[in-house]
């Protein structure tokens, strides 16, 4: 989600204009950054709701206070606020999954208690069950952002206010194959990204109605627009696909030092770079159109997997970090995971994820669906067995192990607890009407 990148949002004068050739190089050089993976982060985004009245939207001047407030506590993350007020903690590459999860719940915890401070709670939710989509954060590039969005509907700006996520970053891998090498794990995270999303489905609500999704936050990001949220093609090479992808994609705005950001129709980067664009592109031009692509596995140097839904509870958020992270690091838990997943690839079929029968099924069905049921049985078990190899402590093991007892083995997700909309409908509001149940 767009975060403060150093040199994404710099000055579009006085430097060197970006050739066709070089910004391929530049797209292969950092796409994949390949050596034994040991490095671990996490996102975690999460909806701010009052702590007695959820159904009642926080005013933009209570949360303009919070976000005053978090940002004066001493944090080993690096915080931001998403356009809907969303606040999003981005861990520092961690050296092992411990160290990552000790830092970030020691953030989480002095977030918490600002927030309660304020009588505000962080909820972990894929999709706001209750409110419309409204955007507080006025930049210009958020105002392009929508604009650009609004032309294939209104997942676009559901998907910029009232949504969150836990998004889990990895080393690319090595260079070599097998098990741990970044062409395995760019293949894995495409299939085992389903499971993931049938696993941790976590929004089966939005605006006051059951959507017939588990995950109406996947739903969101498939429709978002005709290429932004799409795979790379599964015909070339990952260097070779992503830097294509990335040339060929639309950008999504032209950014503007005095004004208005330019929103372009159809203006892909290579075009733009060919000369059709309002001026020269820059290498901050490429910088910054690489994070308004919204893949579900996006190459930035590491892969950011992008599909799981927030987690509630204290500590939701560690279970498919720790489980992702042992699925993807363990060489003996990765063999089996792949080998478990390849078969999926039959289902997928040749259209690039999210938009193909595969993640349509674990959106809709989460682990309703006996394919994914069956795979994510075997990818939990894999992790269980792995996390003791990767130093996890008892807490971290017991949390993957409840969570997979209570859902995996019982082929249910978290979308599966949340209550029919019927009991909140006073707070949600009178316009927010009940949908039959699909």
């Amino acid at each position: 989600m767009l975060p403060d990148t150093p040199g994404v949002h710099g000055s579009t004068v006085d430097v060197e204009p970006l050739g066709e050739d070089e910004a391929e190089d530049l797209l292969r050089g950092i796409c994949f950054k390949t050596g034994p993976p040991r490095t671990v982060g996490v996102e975690l985004e999460w909806l701010i709701h009052d702590r007695e009245d959820p159904g009642t939207a926080v005013s933009p001047e209570r949360l303009r206070a919070c976000a005053d407030a978090v940002r004066a506590v001493p944090l080993d993350a690096s915080l931001t606020f998403e356009p809907g007020g969303q606040l999003e903690l981005s861990s520092r590459p961690a050296d092992s999954l411990m160290a990552c999860i000790d830092a970030t719940a020691a953030d989480l915890a002095a977030v918490r208690d600002t927030l309660g401070r304020a009588g505000l709670v962080p909820a972990g939710l894929g999709v706001d069950p209750w409110h419309s989509p409204r955007r507080l954060l006025k930049e210009p590039r958020y105002a392009a952002m929508e604009a650009a969005l609004d032309r294939s509907g209104t997942a676009g700006r559901a998907m910029m206010c009232t949504s969150a996520s836990v998004q889990v970053c990895l080393d690319a891998g090595e260079e070599e194959p097998g098990p741990l090498g970044y062409g395995r794990r760019w293949q894995l995270g495409h299939l085992l990204g389903a499971v993931l999303v049938a696993a941790f489905a976590n929004s089966p609500l939005r605006q006051g109605r059951r959507t017939g999704w588990r995950s109406t936050r996947q739903a969101l990001w498939a429709a978002l627009d005709p290429a932004r949220s799409l795979a790379p093609t599964s015909r070339l090479a990952p260097r070779d696909a992503w830097a294509a992808h990335v040339l060929d994609t639309p950008v999504m705005c032209i950014r503007n030092d005095d004004g208005p950001w330019a929103v372009p129709e159809g203006l892909s980067l290579r075009d733009w770079i060919r000369g059709g664009g309002p001026r020269p592109v820059v290498r901050a031009d490429l910088d910054y159109h690489i994070t308004t692509l919204f893949p579900p596995v996006r190459p930035r140097g590491h892969l950011e997997l992008r599909m799981i839904d927030a987690q509630s509870g204290t500590d939701g958020w560690l279970v498919p970090l720790a489980a992702t992270t042992a699925m993807f690091d363990d060489p003996e838990a990765a063999e089996t995971v792949y080998r478990t997943v390849k078969p999926l690839a039959e289902t997928a079929g040749p259209a690039a994820a999210p938009r193909n029968p595969l993640w349509t099924a674990a959106a809709r069905d989460g682990l309703g669906n006996p394919e994914l049921a069956s795979a994510a049985a075997a990818c939990f078990a894999a992790a269980l067995d792995a996390l003791p190899r990767l130093g996890a402590s008892d807490h971290v093991q017991n949390t993957v192990a409840a969570f997979t007892d209570r859902y995996v083995a019982r082929g249910r997700c978290p979308a599966d607890d949340l209550p029919d909309p019927a009991p909140w409908q006073q707070a949600a509001g009178p316009q927010h009407g009940r949908s039959p149940r699909r």
